[in-house]
Formats: C-alpha cells, structure tokens, sequence
C-alpha cells in the first residue's frame, strides 16, 4: 500500500506586498500537493493585496486559510499561523518569496521515510523582482557552507535559507514558537534552536526562492541584521573563537555588499543612467 503524503502547513505573513504575493501563492497552490494547509496572515494590508488574498482564498477554500487583522510584527503574524496550522510539517514563505515547482513532495517524501529527520532545509535561488537569478556568487558561497553543516560553522554564520528549511510539528513543541523580540535574526534564532537539539537533514535541490527588491528588509536593514544576528549568537555561545570568527564574516560580508554597490553606482554613472 503507498504511503500516506503527510499534511504542510505553509505559512504566509504578509503586509502591503501587492506586486509579490500573487505569485508567492501561486507557487504554493501549483505544487499539486494533495495534504496542503496554506495559512496566509495578513497584517491589515492597504494596497489591494487583500483583495488578491481573499480570491484565492474563496477559489480554494479548503486549502486556503487567510486573515487580515493588524498584528506586532512579522513574527507575530508567523507564530499566528503557526497556531493555526495542522500539519505534520510546517514551514513560513515570506509575501515576496517563492517555491520552486516540485518542493513540497520533495520535503514530504524525505520526512515521511526518514522518521529521525525533525528539520531539514535545501538549496535556494536569490532572484529580483522580475524573477530573474541574481548574486549567484552568493547561493554558491552559503552551499559551499551548507555542504559541510556543523553546529559550530552555523554559530560562524547563518548559511541556512528560511525560505527552504521546514520541520514537524514535534520539533516545534519541543523548541517553541519565534521569539517575537527579533526583528531580523529570529528565523537565525530557530535554526540554532533547532540545531542544538537535532541533526539537520539536507536536500541538495532548490528548493525556493528568495526575493531582493528595493524594500525587501534583506536589504534596507541588513547592517541591524548583523547586529541582531551577534546578539543572538551570543545567546548560544560565549566561546571567543566563535564570536571571533562570526564577526569576521559579519565584516566581509558587508565589505563585499558595499563593494557591489559602488561597483553598481560606477557602472550606472558610466552608462550615463
């Protein structure tokens, strides 16, 4: 007799992202998985996203939960949704990101034969707002990190992609929800949450994709990111070489972010733009 496909529940926060999350819902809808629970929370939304929202929701009700009510935040909104849900499996997608077709059997059929795998995550693209592949320097820099996983190396720098990482059920209640004093580094804070406790199962696939444009939170905060991302490596270590070590990478990331953009700046002065 086959195997039962087990129940995922996706969550989706989502506040004024009318450009993104139509095709963010698209990608989880077209998966065909057959025991999918999409949880979308809007945060009390004002620029028509809600009205794309509520289609989908009444073209597949049972699929489909969404609410639109004003919350504390990104976190709060996920930990709603994950209140909510009755998956097995669960997961959070960003109103601006995507699955890659294909995902949700992928992750299920890992779980469903591998009873001792209580996380796992995948590959993930990072494209713009056209869809479009970019800084695949950096999908090659965090692969080359994720291929020699350690607890340690994740305390060095966060080379897990939320956007492609799922766990069960059982690993939330005995983790808990995201803590909702972060801001930028909760999704960092679980991954090591989850670390200290189980082995990482990997799936060596895209699996999403992660979306940069002009008012992503990547990329209008990422130096406070850097700093929330210390002060919750601090939480789990206090060992110096690793503290060391992490804000050294902290450091030659933001070089290297700041070189693009003044190689960017070059380039667009010198095309006359």
């Amino acid at each position: 007799m086959a195997k039962k496909w087990p129940k995922i529940s996706i969550i989706t926060p989502s506040f004024n992202q009318v450009d993104f999350i139509e095709r963010t819902i698209k990608s989880v809808i077209e998966q065909d998985y057959p025991n999918l629970e999409y949880i979308v929370k809007d945060a009390g939304s004002e620029d028509g996203s809600v009205a794309i929202i509520k289609d989908y929701g009444q073209r597949y009700p049972k699929i489909i939960k969404w609410v639109s009510a004003r919350d504390k935040g990104q976190t709060d909104g996920i930990n709603q949704g994950l209140r909510m849900a009755k998956g097995e499996i669960l997961a959070y997608l960003n109103s601006d990101d995507t699955l890659a077709p294909g995902t949700l059997k992928k992750v299920a059929a890992i779980f469903r034969d591998n009873s001792k795998i209580m996380w796992l995550t995948g590959k993930c693209r990072i494209i713009d707002r056209d869809d479009q592949e970019i800084r695949s320097w950096v999908t090659v820099y965090k692969n080359s990190w994720l291929r020699w996983y350690r607890y340690q190396t994740l305390l060095i720098l966060n080379y897990i992609s939320q956007p492609a990482t799922f766990w069960r059920r059982e690993a939330l209640e005995k983790v808990g929800y995201f803590d909702l004093h972060k801001h930028y580094a909760f999704d960092y804070d679980y991954w090591l949450r989850l670390g200290r406790k189980y082995p990482l199962g990997i799936i060596w696939q895209p699996l999403a994709n992660f979306r940069v444009h002009r008012t992503s939170k990547g990329k209008t905060g990422f130096l406070k990111q850097f700093q929330e991302d210390l002060a919750v490596v601090k939480r789990y270590t206090s060992n110096p070489v690793l503290l060391g070590l992490h804000r050294l990478s902290n450091f030659a990331i933001i070089f290297s972010y700041g070189m693009m953009t003044f190689l960017g700046r070059i380039s667009v002065a010198l095309r006359g733009e």
